[in-house]
């Protein structure tokens, strides 16, 4: 099995920019979802930012990243990426998901999302924040 580990930026409001000028630097294609396309808008200041994007280049470049909303804490230095994990089956990434929570706090619960069939993040006993996802066969070409 195959595992990818993407890097995964966090903005405050300028994801799509960045993303954008990642793609203009490694070229690829870029993918967004905003928070109104997934239908999770909570702020409506904030509906057309990125709550998932991604740039994925044919060299094997890729990061993704996304708009941290207001109502959570962001700061550049102190939460400005995760490492995301993304397998091809569910039951790969749930042995992952089981290992890494132990002494986790649970961010978003293992379960479906609108890009992914299964996704979950958490902070693990370290403070590193993690995201596992099932590879959708989502080709943002």
């Amino acid at each position: 099995m195959a595992v990818d580990t993407v890097t995964h930026l966090n903005f405050r409001g300028d994801a799509r920019e960045a993303l954008s000028f990642y793609r203009s630097v490694f070229g690829g294609d870029m993918a967004v979802i905003t928070y109104k396309d997934a239908g999770n808008v909570q702020d409506p200041a904030e509906a057309d930012q990125v709550m998932w994007g991604q740039v994925a280049a044919g060299n094997g470049f890729r990061v993704m990243a996304y708009d941290v909303p207001s109502n959570l804490p962001w700061n550049r230095g102190e939460n400005a990426f995760f490492v995301s994990v993304r397998g091809e089956t569910a039951e790969e990434i749930t042995g992952y998901w089981e290992k890494l929570s132990e002494g986790a706090s649970v961010r978003q619960p293992l379960g479906s999302a609108q890009w992914a069939p299964l996704y979950g993040m958490l902070v693990d006993r370290f403070g590193v924040i993690w995201v596992l996802d099932v590879a959708s066969g989502y080709d943002a070409s």
